[in-house]
């Protein structure tokens, strides 16, 4: 059982703390420090594995006192001048919003927090920069995290500071594998090397099982990952667990988006963002019980208190599936006025009054038969046709995403996001339907975009981050090449060849200066 307490742990299982201890290349009278050592898993596997010379920190006295050596107190007061050779463990994360107090308090105080951090980084920040602080040279930290941290904004700090004061070695890569219960994340396992020294690359290994959790064999030979070769990280970029040809891919998609009045200190891209707006979709705040599917005995003022809906499940790329009915009234009414206006809807409700009376209401006094937060619907009520994108979208299986064309008077609901041009924009729909479907994209996002274990969130923020190539509207070539393209748009949302889309790429190879496809 895996257990979370008001710390931020998660507890290791066995397997991964053995594993961990088998990545230690120091011998074995080596000294070795588990920073927040929970239930202490790890101090298990490192007395099996024969090292003897052992300390720990924990915070929560509950966990229990397994080991005599372990000092019930936090790791962040202790001072930088107690050395290791190792350092090991899995750290706590947790977001400064949802720290206790105390904790909060203690890194207010903190000297290198301070430093380093503020209040919109994580808890584990100072855990990984504390433990290279406790390091000796040529020292080794071995962590499992999540991965989101090698590339936010907010850590800038500490993997600029990772940069000055070593490398790694490897990065285990399990993607979201469930090696926690109940955690959606991607997890990796890092070693760390603490020296003046700088390496050109790591060894990325990326687990490759469809399901569940390795064998002790499988690890110890490493048959459960593909092994890539990876640039080195440097100072002030993102740290990107793909290969040189992929980064160098990546750049010249980014190079073809760039303003040519790019800032001295960080490159300023168009964006998907200066073309079009974005909003999520509508929420009922009890989807299934708006949705109607026999109509035929609806009065004129019901049937046109419906609206069109299209579902994150009925979105394919460029084209939808399916459309939903959804109940969506807007008047100010009184309980007998609904029903006397609209009988078979309150008849329809009648079954789910309660639940829909329990629906998180946004402090608002909200009637059973509207919708709780209708938002963006001056968005949605555009006379023009939009794009639709699920909110979340799962990666694992496949290599594209579902940007898809929606006609106008067409709504999403929660679970869906819109895109829509800006009165400015010259490109058309069709050309950014095309663009945003293009691999490009997909790898951009899948690499940079706000990635989860193996979902990628598309809510306006990330969206708009998105580059884009627009069409030199001095050239007759480009301005050509974005007619074809909205043709051959045009064209497969009425007969779905597939001869339309090999066109399409074809196109934005043009568009892009390339002979081949990404």
């Amino acid at each position: 059982m895996v257990d979370k307490n008001k710390y931020g742990q998660y507890f290791t299982i066995s397997l991964i703390a053995d594993f961990m201890v088998s990545l230690i290349s120091h011998a074995k009278d080596c000294k070795v420090l588990e920073p927040s050592c929970g239930k202490g898993v790890f101090l298990e596997q490192l007395i099996k594995n024969g090292f003897k010379n052992l300390a720990a920190y924990e915070i929560d006295p509950s966990l229990g006192k397994s080991f005599d050596f372990i000092q019930f107190k936090s790791f962040l007061n202790v001072s930088t001048e107690e050395k290791y050779d190792v350092v090991i463990g899995n750290p706590p994360y947790i977001r400064w919003k949802n720290l206790e107090p105390e904790l909060k308090e203690e890194l207010e105080s903190n000297e290198l927090w301070n430093r380093y951090f503020n209040s919109l980084c994580d808890y584990l920040f100072i855990f990984i920069l504390k433990s290279i602080e406790h390091l000796t040279d040529n020292g080794e930290l071995i962590f499992i995290c999540t991965e989101y941290w090698m590339n936010t904004t907010h850590s800038i700090a500490l993997r600029n500071y990772m940069c000055q004061k070593g490398y790694f070695t490897e990065i285990y890569h399990f993607k979201e594998t469930a090696l926690f219960e109940k955690v959606t994340a991607s997890f990796i396992i890092f070693k760390f090397i603490k020296s003046s020294q700088r390496k050109e690359s790591i060894r990325l290994y990326r687990y490759n099982k469809e399901r569940g959790l390795p064998t002790s064999s499988e690890l110890a030979s490493r048959s459960c990952f593909d092994i890539l070769t990876i640039p080195h990280f440097q100072e002030n970029k993102r740290w990107i667990l793909d290969t040189e040809q992929v980064q160098e891919q990546l750049k010249q998609f980014e190079l073809a988006c760039q303003k040519h009045s790019s800032s001295l200190f960080e490159t300023e891209f168009y964006r998907i963002g200066d073309y079009c707006d974005i909003g999520n979709g509508m929420v009922s705040g009890l989807d299934n019980v708006f949705q109607i599917k026999n109509t035929h005995s609806l009065n004129e003022k019901e049937k046109g208190a419906l609206i069109n809906v299209l579902k994150a499940k009925d979105l394919m790329p460029f084209k939808s599936r399916s459309i939903t009915k959804y109940i969506f009234i807007q008047e100010k009414l009184s309980t007998e006025e609904f029903e006397a206006k609209f009988p078979s809807f309150a008849e329809h409700f009648k079954p789910h009054i309660n639940k829909l009376k329990g629906r998180y209401n946004y402090g608002k006094d909200i009637p059973y038969w509207e919708f709780v937060f209708p938002r963006n619907q001056k968005l949605f009520e555009r006379d023009e046709p939009r794009i639709f994108i699920p909110c979340k979208e799962r990666i694992s299986n496949k290599d594209y995403f579902r940007f898809c064309y929606a006609d106008v008077g067409i709504y999403p609901t929660q679970d869906v996001t819109a895109i829509f041009r800006k009165p400015k924009c010259k490109e058309s729909l069709e050309y950014i339907l095309a663009y945003l479907n293009n691999e490009r994209v997909f790898r951009w996002l899948c690499l940079n975009g706000i990635v989860k274990g193996a979902i990628v969130e598309f809510s306006e923020a990330p969206i708009a981050s998105i580059p884009f190539r627009p069409i030199n509207w001095n050239s007759d070539t480009e301005k050509q090449i974005h007619q074809r393209i909205a043709n051959e748009v045009t064209e497969y949302l009425k007969d779905e060849s597939k001869s339309h889309l090999a066109n399409i790429n074809t196109l934005f190879n043009q568009l892009f200066n390339e002979n081949s496809q990404f």
